[in-house]
């Protein structure tokens, strides 16, 4: 008898679904299952700016009622002879724009923690809305720095 060289095909296997390699179960994520989520730089940037806007909102609610406040990476130019911009105020418009690279970047910080990045944060979302509203950053919130 002549075999021939026609004979059923094997049925294509499904890769990654019941992945069980050498009997120790299947792959988890990363983090693993009772770990949190990793938590990022842009995600530190954007909590802090939403709780310090959050904050200012309450002290100053007519004033800032109707601004806005945005986050890009960066600013679209370079101004000669002043530098990489931290933010942009627009008064007619009642915006501000925080650009998110250079503050953390161009920043020096003398520790280079995650209370220090906070910080720095916080004090450029402060003079920020000071540009906007005219005012000084300290008198913003001048019950918040009181006990130093």
């Amino acid at each position: 008898m002549s075999r021939s060289r026609r004979s059923a095909a094997p049925e294509p296997t499904v890769r990654g679904r019941g992945r069980d390699r050498h009997g120790r179960g299947i792959r988890s994520s990363a983090t693993g299952p009772f770990l949190p989520p990793l938590r990022t730089r842009i995600d530190l940037f954007d909590t802090t700016i939403a709780s310090t806007i959050e904050y200012l909102r309450g002290v100053w609610p007519e004033e800032l009622g109707k601004s806005v406040f945005e986050v890009a990476s960066g600013p679209p130019s370079v101004i000669a002879g002043v530098g990489v911009e931290r933010w942009m105020v627009t008064p007619e418009t009642n915006r501000v724009v925080f650009y998110r690279l250079p503050i953390q970047r161009l920043s020096r910080l003398h520790e280079n923690d995650e209370m220090h990045q906070r910080m720095m944060i916080e004090t450029c979302v402060f003079r920020g809305v000071a540009e906007l509203l005219g005012k000084d950053p300290w008198d913003l919130a001048p019950d918040r720095f009181r006990h130093f």
